[in-house]
């Protein structure tokens, strides 16, 4: 629910507020949503410039950097790791400087592959291998030590600092792993990609899971499971929508797991659940249109009547909402209620 400046004015109208509560309880939210990642110019410049330097050190890393050889890098990764510390500290304790705070964590911990990346290098590890730059491009088991480093260091800043957007490199991370996790698992096994899609899917529901419970267990404005989510449900949704499927049981069985994750974000309150659902239950249409009905010229319009009886569904839910909400909470406990409305 989203309350802005004119809601307050129209609710002093109507008397149910005087217009110097109404002002009072504007500052009021206003403070307190200082926080709250928004689409503000302030916010936009902060994630901007954040993703530019977390960019610089992550994706956007060249071959250039191999010169300076496995210590040098070390040393650059560490040099500039303690610089983001001190900076993030320093701002935890200014007010309303939470979000750069936090964006400097998540540049702190998306040096720790390029430190450990240096570290192994000159020790001779990667000697006739990778460069650092293959790590955002090549599945390879032998990342997963970068990753669990840059797990552990997201872990030790989130026990020290709680701020969400440490989340963001772990969410990536664990997308990583989900990828690097099957030549590691399966050594002498043969790879085929359909073992890599199982992986996949199994471990984004693994982190769907954690997800939620991150989810429940964090009931605040800090959106701490936000990043998590996405991460699942790239490996969970990508891993299924790749999947060979060659009977229309097999496709259709696909499209009522999209319904279902539209059904969860509904119940979660999580865009991110429609989004993807929405792309799988458009990509199953698209099957349908392109090669089940290909010939049939009555298609779009029984198509088009689908799409008008589901709008019609939707100002039915509508006008019922807050008694199909009550009626369905009711069978649930407390906590899981609880949970559910502070979402609405």
């Amino acid at each position: 629910m989203n309350i802005g400046k004119d809601d307050l004015k129209k609710a002093a109208n109507q008397g149910i507020l005087s217009e110097d509560q109404a002002e009072r309880l504007w500052t009021f939210f206003s403070d307190e949503m200082k926080e709250v990642p928004s689409f503000k110019m302030a916010h936009i410049l902060y994630y901007l410039g954040g993703l530019i330097a977390i960019g610089a050190m992550t994706l956007f890393m060249n071959q250039g950097w191999e010169l300076f050889g496995g210590w040098g890098i070390f040393a650059i990764s560490v040099c500039y790791a303690i610089l983001g510390l001190f900076f993030l500290d320093f701002f935890m304790k200014k007010p309303g400087l939470s979000i750069p705070a936090g964006i400097l964590g998540a540049f702190v911990t998306a040096l720790v592959p390029l430190a450990v990346y240096g570290l192994q290098n000159a020790l001779g590890f990667w000697e006739g291998g990778r460069m650092y730059r293959d790590y955002h491009i090549y599945i390879d088991w032998r990342w997963m030590s970068m990753e669990l480093a840059t797990l552990t260091a997201a872990i030790l800043l989130l026990m020290k600092w709680k701020l969400p957007f440490l989340l963001m490199p772990v969410a990536l991370t664990l997308w990583y792993i989900s990828m690097d996790l099957t030549p590691l698992l399966f050594k002498d096994a043969d790879i085929t990609w359909e073992l890599r899609r199982i992986v996949s899917l199994w471990f984004g529901l693994a982190v769907l899971v954690l997800a939620v419970r991150v989810d429940f267990k964090t009931r605040s404005r800090k959106d701490f499971a936000f990043w998590l989510y996405l991460a699942g449900l790239a490996a969970f949704w990508g891993g299924l929508s790749l999947m060979d499927s060659d009977t229309e049981l097999g496709k259709f069985l696909y499209l009522c797991v999209n319904l279902l994750l539209i059904g969860a974000g509904a119940f979660l309150s999580r865009r991110s659940f429609a989004v993807f659902g929405g792309m799988g239950a458009a990509g199953y249409i698209g099957h349908l249109t392109w090669r089940v009905f290909r010939h049939s010229p009555v298609f779009p319009f029984v198509l088009s009547f689908v799409g008008f009886f589901v709008i019609w569904l939707g100002i039915k839910w509508q006008r019922k909402e807050r008694q199909i909400t009550d009626f369905l909470r009711s069978f649930l406990s407390p906590e899981i209620r609880g949970f559910l409305e502070k979402n609405d």
